[in-house]
């Protein structure tokens, strides 16, 4: 289609390049093109998931190996936390500036390699030490990834293309708890780490291989180099999404649009994320991934430690038990990327911590007095409470725009790694002190932070990204 005759100003002729390239990635349907780079750049998350995970199925045995108290186990799990959110800020400003691929790479084979490391730990220290380690690549891996996949897709049916997507974060939490219920009673714990680390290796020459990105090439200015990926988006399918003869008018005016907002190239930076337009959108998405993730990894991470010393569980029946909730976590998740472009990312969200929060404050009331009370409500609202998890990497990316889309996720993402790192350390200073209830009634009172936040999203469905984000 041509634009040259659209009544822009004298400094539009590079938006104009620009917002024609946009309307291109707009105009392609998914296609197998997309499905490659989701399947390719979901296997990376799915270790993320599994190595996020790993220490949780290890803990039971290390518990007794180690004589750990429940203070050093909260320190364990929160190493790996403040660990990722050093990776969320470095290697989001690294993705502006050189790129999502060659940053996420970078991400997958620090964490790889720092996971075979964790299995030759020897003792707290060491452990401590690599886990801080590979938690930057495991922090820095899914906000660009998230980043990524968001700026491939077109507007219509970008949640469920997401999601579906994201949904192998939930199936690799499920991988490590299936993985760690075989494997660590019957081979050692060590072999926890192996697994997670050795395909990660094997994955990084795929993952290397990946398109960059179009939408930060363009923002970049590089078009030749965004016309070549487009034009293998292009060739994918015959197929498009507007019919440019019946719908011109549309058209041009959305291409019109796309150039207006382009005009003033402004450089990344992290400032912006507090400008007037940002700042509602920033403060409000920063508690809503500190308190969903606060219930969300407090409750995963000490669920089977809580079965095997609270509960008094054999070891392997304890990892099974606790295996079930990442079953039910991604039956949820799957429901939500079928359902959230109809439900909308908002009303999602806000049901979410109403009925995850109405789950724990019953389990808190009813004092967790059996491990089936605890596996039925606990499990059900992680699962709940799972899906905002996951909703937050579709919504997020979604509310800046592509010059600060990383920075602004990966920023967003390291109150998660916060919030991760004071719960599980929270959580052993409660049980040790007021108990399995207060524990859970804790978790409760967090959600009713996430829901008011909820209240004040910002939606985004089926809204192209550059009409979200100016």
């Amino acid at each position: 289609m041509k634009v040259d005759s659209f009544a822009l100003t004298p400094d539009q002729g590079v938006a104009r390049q620009a917002a024609h390239l946009l309307f291109r990635i707009e105009n392609v349907p998914f296609s197998r093109w997309h499905t490659k780079a989701r399947i390719i750049m979901g296997s990376a998350t799915f270790f993320d998931a599994f190595d996020a995970l790993a220490l949780a199925f290890v803990l039971p045995v290390l518990i007794g190996l180690w004589h750990l108290s429940p203070l050093e186990v909260g320190m364990l799990i929160a190493a790996g936390y403040v660990g990722q959110v050093i990776g969320a800020l470095v290697f989001g400003w690294a993705a502006e500036r050189f790129g999502r691929v060659p940053s996420v790479t970078t991400t997958v084979a620090v964490m790889s390699v720092m996971s075979i490391a964790c299995a030759f730990a020897g003792n707290f220290q060491m452990l401590f030490g690599l886990r801080f380690l590979q938690g930057i690549g495991v922090g820095g891996e899914v906000p660009i990834a998230a980043a990524y996949i968001n700026e491939l897709s077109q507007a219509k049916g970008r949640g469920r293309f997401f999601l579906l997507y994201e949904l192998i974060f939930p199936l690799g939490l499920l991988g490590a708890a299936q993985v760690g219920a075989f494997v660590v009673p019957r081979f050692g714990w060590e072999y926890m780490f192996l697994v997670g680390g050795i395909p990660g290796l094997l994955i990084l020459f795929f993952m290397a291989r990946l398109p960059e990105s179009p939408r930060w090439l363009t923002s970049k200015g590089r078009f030749q180099a965004a016309e070549r990926v487009i034009e293998g988006l292009e060739a994918s399918t015959t197929k498009r999404s507007l019919d440019v003869r019946r719908d011109k008018v549309d058209v041009e005016s959305r291409v019109t649009a796309l150039a207006a907002g382009l005009v003033d190239r402004k450089k990344s930076s992290w400032k912006e994320l507090f400008s007037p337009l940002y700042r509602p959108r920033t403060l409000v998405v920063w508690v809503l991934w500190a308190s969903s993730y606060f219930v969300a990894n407090g409750i995963n991470n000490w669920l089977p430690t809580l079965y095997k010393t609270v509960y008094n569980l054999p070891l392997q029946e304890a990892l099974r038990m606790a295996s079930l909730t990442n079953v039910l976590s991604t039956c949820a998740v799957l429901a939500c990327a079928l359902l959230v472009d109809r439900v909308g990312r908002r009303r999602w969200a806000t049901a979410s911590f109403l009925l995850s929060g109405t789950l724990l404050g019953v389990l808190g009331l009813v004092g967790a007095s059996s491990a089936w009370s605890v596996v039925i409500l606990a499990s059900s609202a992680y699962a709940v409470m799972g899906t905002t998890t996951v909703l937050l990497y579709l919504y997020t990316p979604e509310i800046y725009p592509t010059r600060m889309r990383a920075i602004g996720t990966g920023l967003a993402t390291s109150w998660l790694r916060v919030a991760s790192a004071v719960s599980p350390a929270l959580v052993g200073v409660v049980l040790s002190t007021n108990g399995i209830a207060t524990v859970f009634l804790m978790f409760a009172a967090a959600t009713v932070v996430g829901l008011i936040a909820s209240m004040r999203m910002v939606e985004t469905t089926n809204r192209a990204l550059e009409d979200i984000s100016p």
